[in-house]
């Protein structure tokens, strides 16, 4: 189960006239923020996404884009980053990649982990990292998110 998190909202002063003689504030309450990492945040402590690997056996299992595809190691990997949620309600469930001569369609799926049933996920973007294995290297291959298509 998700639940969606928020913080408060200030109520805008009335627009009406006060009364005469009656005291207005019109003082909103700083907003709340935190500089220290904690878990479940965005990124590692080094700045860099977070690597996670295949799972598999998610529910509500689903396509995700990715955001960057880099060829590594010569072309015979590729290193995917994409925006996700926090584990286990956001896991990587697998990656497929399609190779043709022409392109190479990666396409990733994500679900909730089955631990995660009965768990509450806090909404938070994190930022993770995949790196896949061709079975040729990449070359002049167009690389294909398999999400958008």
């Amino acid at each position: 189960m998700i639940l969606p998190l928020s913080c408060g909202t200030a109520t805008p002063p009335s627009t009406a006239a006060p009364a005469p003689h009656t005291p207005v504030s019109t003082t909103l309450a700083p907003p709340v923020t935190s500089t220290s990492a904690t878990a479940g945040s965005s990124q590692t402590p080094t700045g860099s996404p977070e690597p996670v690997k295949p799972v598999g056996d998610t529910v509500n299992t689903r396509k995700v884009t990715f955001t960057s595809a880099k060829p590594v190691s010569g072309g015979k990997r590729v290193r995917l980053v994409w925006w996700s949620g926090v584990e286990p309600c956001t896991v990587l469930d697998r990656v497929t990649v399609k190779e043709t001569r022409t392109r190479v369609t990666i396409t990733l799926y994500e679900g909730a982990a089955r631990k995660a049933q009965d768990v509450s996920c806090i909404m938070v973007a994190v930022e993770k990292t995949y790196t896949v294995k061709l079975k040729k290297a990449l070359g002049k291959r167009k690389i294909v998110d398999g999400a958008k298509g």
